[in-house]
């Protein structure tokens, strides 16, 4: 079976002398445990799988003890791998890593560490506060339409409805369209929300998230300012709980609100969001409609490929420098505008839809001068193409 470009990055660091701690960050069934079981199996070394990610949470005790039991296992051969999945579920999890991986460094056991992860902003913060210095990120993303036409032999147009979920693959030729929503609303969106995100932060009204989740699909693609929101939203507070809810979707890799473009930072943290699914399955799955009733509705089918230039975009620039924009100055609009230091993409995207704004790609580039303006679709980049360039590419 072909293996994503992370195997090889992953598999080349576990190979090295011990040095630093591995950490694959990514969303929920985007194949992290699968690729590290991989990798664990190409290694000639032993290793030891263990997940926190049960009903109640692990505490350090166990990991503590899981530690000890690896321990144990690099001593009598030599050399191992310790493999703990979920490991944000840990309370103070990090305090206990960096002491345990130091103890080792102290004592020279040769005891390879990889952790996991499904909450990106919980990992980074653990890594940050207490392991600087002593780690790797690999961030391990929705999959590509390059990677599921590749391993899944799907077409463009089942990429754009079915998205880049691996294990929901085979449900797609299912003669019972239900079961792929059912799996993507109850498998995974409903298990990301309860126990990514409302496990692990605090949220004091779970209905509006959920709901705020379901609005964000609905209008993926465009823009929906907060005063909108709060009068979509029943329950729904303020804006300021809108954003934080947001900002917790795209943590867990599910749905996020791009800001606009401009040279200051206190206007694009005012300004009302563009919601962006980082998968379009999750758009989909949301809609109700079946693959023949996507692909018949032309105005659906041009949110669904814009969404999906925005999923590739979001998830190609993680652990890049890039930063992903949108621009609009009353009804002229820009879909996304790519910025890396000083150097600026502008990108328009031409899908089936009636759009209800006017190309502003005139008035930016005035206003801005960017390096390159890209048109994605009819009459320029063919989205098939598009879909597999990485965006750093564009820079050059």
């Amino acid at each position: 079976m072909k293996k994503r470009k992370s195997y090889e990055m992953l598999l080349k660091r576990l190979q090295e002398p011990r040095r630093f701690i591995q950490s694959l960050i990514g969303p929920r069934q985007v194949g992290k445990t699968t690729l590290a079981n991989q990798v664990a199996g190409e290694l000639t070394s032993s290793s030891r799988y263990v997940t926190a990610d049960l009903a109640s949470l692990q505490d350090i005790s166990w990991l503590r003890q899981q530690w000890d039991i690896a321990r144990e296992l690099a001593k009598s051969e030599g050399k191992a791998l310790l493999i703990i999945d979920e490991i944000q579920k840990i309370p103070h999890w990090s305090d206990m890593v960096k002491l345990l991986w130091d103890q080792d460094t102290a004592s020279g056991i040769d005891l390879s560490v990889l952790i996991l992860g499904s909450s990106p902003w919980l990992m980074q913060k653990g890594l940050t506060e207490s392991l600087a210095g002593r780690f790797e990120i690999i961030p391990i993303t929705h999959w590509s339409f390059k990677e599921m036409h590749e391993i899944f032999g799907w077409s463009l147009e089942r990429y754009l409805y079915f998205g880049g979920y691996p294990g929901a693959a085979p449900l797609a030729d299912e003669e019972d369209p239900t079961r792929w929503i059912n799996y993507i609303n109850d498998s995974i969106v409903e298990t990301t929300i309860s126990r990514d995100i409302l496990l692990m932060n605090q949220v004091n009204k779970p209905a509006l998230l959920r709901r705020l989740f379901q609005l964000g699909c609905i209008y993926s693609g465009q823009i929906l300012s907060y005063n909108k929101m709060l009068g979509e939203l029943q329950d729904a507070g303020n804006s300021t709980t809108l954003a934080h809810y947001v900002d917790l979707l795209a943590g867990a890799g599910l749905l996020t609100g791009l800001q606009k473009f401009a040279n200051q930072s206190v206007r694009r943290k005012g300004s009302s969001p563009k919601f962006a699914v980082y998968n379009t399955a999750l758009l989909s799955a949301q809609s109700g409609k079946s693959f023949f009733e996507a692909m018949t509705d032309r105005v659906f089918l041009g949110r669904l490929i814009e969404s999906a230039v925005g999923a590739h975009l979001l998830n190609s620039i993680r652990g890049t420098r890039i930063e992903l924009f949108y621009w609009r100055e009353g009804d002229k609009e820009v879909d996304f505008v790519l910025q890396l230091g000083d150097k600026l993409i502008a990108i328009e995207v031409k899908g089936n839809q009636e759009s209800i704004h006017h190309s502003g790609i005139d008035s930016f580039v005035k206003q801005f001068k960017p390096d390159r303006i890209l048109l994605v679709g009819d009459q320029g980049i063919p989205l098939k193409t598009f879909l597999s360039t990485a965006p750093n590419a564009l820079f050059d």
